[in-house]
């Protein structure tokens, strides 16, 4: 008989960075329904992050908090690996989710802005191929 698994090992991935690699006891993450606990030995899952939290409890017990734009976690056995577009590691759990709302936020305004201005160019690419055509 195996002896029980103790601990998860936490990976969490930006596009351009491995941002933690470290043996979780605990890992705690925002989901579309709500906040939910993974533990060492819970079923396997697959989940759809939001722009949100995910707070993790280390081997030795200090909990650590990481603000997170969407992607997505994935459990499998004791590995648990997090993708995500952005992240950030913050000590003040208080202005955390503030700080998310900011940060992702801004980033939103920003890809509508570009939205907005590539529509235009097209609208305006449009036009001039509908006037070369008359």
């Amino acid at each position: 008989m195996s002896a029980p698994v103790e601990h998860m090992h936490l990976e969490v991935f930006t596009p351009t960075a491995l941002l933690v690699d470290i043996a979780a006891a605990k890992v705690v993450a925002e989901g579309a329904e709500g906040f939910f606990a993974l533990l060492p030995r819970h079923i396997d899952v697959a989940a759809a992050l939001p722009p949100g939290l995910l707070v993790y409890v280390t081997a030795a017990g200090k909990e650590r908090y990481l603000g997170i734009d969407e992607g997505v976690l994935i459990k499998r056995g004791a590995d648990v690996r997090v993708s995500v577009l952005d992240a950030f590691e913050s000590d003040d759990l208080t202005s955390l989710r503030a700080e998310v709302a900011d940060r992702f936020q801004r980033l939103d305004e920003h890809q509508r802005a570009a939205r907005t201005a590539l529509a235009r160019l097209e609208a305006g690419a449009i036009r001039h191929v509908l006037e070369v055509a008359r």
